[in-house]
């Protein structure tokens, strides 16, 4: 046994491995380890940002708790702007329509010239505007606004429809005749087409203004019936007809007509179309044998036209402008006051096809008469 060997104790006896590492250091070292009091470990503050450790005898120990961080708030401002936008938007549509219905001005002149749109083929009853139909009602309505307003000093029809109902333009010639005799003069503006029926009231106005490609006259009457007693009888379709009179279910598609409904049929023709003629001759100035030399119901250019009296002169819907204000005593520029003009929410929002769907359901007892139809 080596007495210097440090792996033995006094007592001779042999150390353990451990033992041996700690009899072999410098003994001072640990004498001073064992002489200074113990402390507790001071935890260190984190970093901001940085999730705190649960104390140790609290629950959740060995644990990162994240706190709780309040929702942001989100911004109403998007919300905000589009609300006043949409409101913008509704009071600028109020404001157009209050503007269009005024004719364009809020501060009418006393020189103005009212401008009434016949558009469409004409009849009695009631149609919205814009369908494709012009209503007597709407047109005697927009001549006898424009006659109750002092600042209008004339007034401008512009026509651009094929006819329609004889009692429509009947209706619409009273009006007028009602304008003239009450001092404001009524000029007529043809666009592509104003024959027929469109010619009955142009006859009856103080000027007609025309394109010479313009469509016009057809002076005469048509009563149309349909016949499809064939395609009945080949579906298979049979009729009972209980009538009071011969000719009360005269029209009727079950059956042609007979000989003494067709001659009937031709009196009921000619009574409207001298009064046609009669109508026309009075409003142009001329007798009734000249109407009735152009009247076989043709259709006249406006160079033809002009060359036969039908019409005065050339010129477009300002020409017929012009004309007007001269005959109104309106001296300058005279203000436009459209009277009957497209609403804008049917221009904005119709469609075709509703719209379609609307004139129809309007105007199925004229289209669709049982009786045939009766036109100018």
């Amino acid at each position: 046994m080596n007495e210097n060997d440090p792996t033995n104790n006094e007592e001779g006896e042999s150390l353990s491995g451990n033992e041996r590492f700690l009899a072999g250091s410098d003994k001072s070292f640990y004498t001073e380890l064992e002489d200074d009091p113990y402390e507790e470990p001071v935890q260190e503050q984190p970093v901001s940002g940085s999730p705190l450790l649960s104390p140790p005898d609290e629950p959740g120990k060995g644990r990162m708790d994240v706190p709780h961080t309040p929702p942001e708030k989100k911004s109403n401002f998007g919300k905000y702007a589009a609300l006043i936008a949409v409101l913008f938007l509704i009071i600028g549509s109020s404001f157009a329509i209050i503007y269009y219905s005024a004719g364009g001005d809020f501060y009418p002149d006393n020189n103005r010239v009212a401008v009434i749109y016949i558009q469409g083929t004409m009849l009695t009853g009631s149609v919205p505007s814009g369908l494709g139909y012009a209503t007597s009602e709407n047109i005697c309505a927009s001549i006898r606004k424009a006659v109750d307003d002092n600042s209008v000093k004339a007034i401008v029809l512009r026509i651009n429809s094929g006819g329609g109902s004889g009692s429509a333009s009947e209706e619409i010639n009273t009006e007028i005749r009602k304008a003239q005799q009450a001092g404001v003069p009524v000029v007529t503006s043809m666009g592509d087409v104003a024959a027929s029926a469109a010619y009955h009231v142009s006859s009856s106005t103080d000027l007609i203004v025309a394109n010479r490609n313009t469509m016009t006259g057809s002076i005469g009457v048509i009563w149309t019936f349909r016949n499809m007693s064939a395609y009945y009888e080949e579906e298979g379709i049979d009729f009972y007809i209980a009538k009071s009179g011969e000719f009360k279910d005269m029209g009727g598609t079950w059956r042609g007509l007979t000989d003494e409904e067709k001659e009937y049929a031709d009196r009921v023709i000619m009574e409207n179309y001298n009064l046609f003629v009669q109508d026309v001759a009075q409003g142009r100035n001329m007798t009734v044998s000249e109407v009735k030399d152009i009247a076989d119901g043709r259709i006249y250019t406006g160079v033809s036209a002009k060359r036969i009296g039908l019409i005065d002169e050339y010129g477009n819907f300002y020409d017929a402008i012009d004309r007007a204000a001269d005959m109104g005593g309106i001296e300058g520029e005279p203000t436009i006051y459209y009277v009957n003009k497209p609403s804008i929410t049917n221009l904005l929002f119709g469609s075709k096809v509703q719209n379609d769907n609307i004139a129809e359901s309007f105007v199925s007892y004229y289209e669709k008469s049982p009786f045939g139809k009766l036109a100018y």
